[in-house]
């Protein structure tokens, strides 16, 4: 606290505690922040039958409180809420599929006409529903896009909008321009395909995309490898402009397993109350192989180069985001 306010520092910090002003800090946490399981028999296009724990989880802050939606009971799915990033209370199901297979949500929250958007993935699919409160029944509002999963919705600083997400099931990673949370505009663009080494074992994939912009860069975080093995990992790729073109990372995979770590990927991106980046995602339980995932919470960082920068933790004190002051995400 500042000393130039003439307030105690023990009684200012208490008084504003008491009255809920300002970002604070949480302390410490260790992964995972988040485990939950569900015994589900999938279909085609991706047949399991087995434990799922949950993962794929999209998280926006709203306001003083942050919302995460995970792929769960492959029905719909369940919202939870936090304060802090790291405790999690379940909340109510806030989307309910009319088939088995719905997985890999994203929402959005349009400021402009005070709604919440979810793209949600079913069976192969994506398709949008909306509400007005992140807690509330989305209602579909229909298919956008065949043959494709993962879906992000990102908007740039002129306000237009650009739908990425993985074409099924080849998992190259595609954006579509947008002329508005329900309606598309023109073609969709290919942006990158499994190419590397780390992005073809197992099974070729790039899929997950989500995108940061920092100082006129587009940086453009995805999954690579076998999503249901111990090999799947995070990388990304730049760009100009949120067309691309977009080159890879030269150090990717710059998330992987090892050392106790299984599986990191398909994170999402929220800032916390001082503004500092956390990568929202998942890890395998352990080696084996399957859908047995639990949620993570780590720090993103660029250094003063422009390079992107994170590190998977299990198990592991470490400092805790700073509680959110308000507003929502960036």
């Amino acid at each position: 606290m500042e000393g130039r306010l003439g307030a105690p520092t023990a009684l200012l910090s208490a008084l504003l505690l008491f009255a809920g002003a300002g970002p604070g800090h949480a302390g410490t946490y260790a992964n995972p922040v988040l485990v939950e399981t569900h015994e589900i028999r999938r279909g085609n296009p991706a047949p399991y039958v087995g434990t799922l724990g949950i993962g794929d989880p999209s998280v926006i802050r709203h306001r003083d409180r942050y919302y995460l939606y995970p792929t769960g009971d492959n029905h719909g799915y369940d919202v939870y809420v936090s304060g802090d990033l790291v405790h999690w209370e379940k909340g109510p199901k806030v989307f309910q599929g009319g088939e088995i297979g719905v997985w890999a949500p994203d929402v959005f929250f349009d400021g402009g006409d005070g709604t919440f958007y979810l793209y949600y993935t079913v069976n192969g699919r994506i398709g949008v529903a909306a509400s007005e409160r992140p807690d509330g029944v989305f209602a579909d509002r229909g298919t956008l896009v065949a043959d494709a999963i993962d879906a992000h919705l990102f908007r740039d600083d002129d306000g237009s909008l650009y739908l990425y997400y993985a074409r099924y099931p080849d998992f190259a990673i595609f954006v579509q321009p947008m002329r508005s949370p329900l309606r598309k505009e023109g073609a969709p663009v290919e942006l990158i395909a499994p190419s590397e080494a780390w992005e073809v074992r197992d099974v070729p994939v790039t899929e997950a995309p989500w995108l940061i912009k920092r100082q006129g860069v587009y940086y453009l975080l995805y999954s690579g490898g076998g999503a249901n093995s111990e090999h799947y990992a995070i990388g990304y790729a730049t760009a100009k402009g949120p067309l691309g073109p977009f080159t890879k990372h030269r150090g990717n995979p710059i998330v992987r397993g090892g050392d106790g770590i299984f599986g990191p990927g398909h994170p999402s991106v929220v800032r916390d109350g001082a503004g500092d980046l956390w990568m929202v995602y998942h890890q395998q339980k352990d080696a084996t192989r399957g859908w047995n995932r639990i949620i993570c919470l780590d720090r993103l960082w660029f250094d003063g180069e422009g390079v992107l920068h994170a590190k998977a933790t299990r198990g592991t004190t470490q400092p805790a985001p700073v509680t959110a002051a308000g507003g929502s995400n960036p």
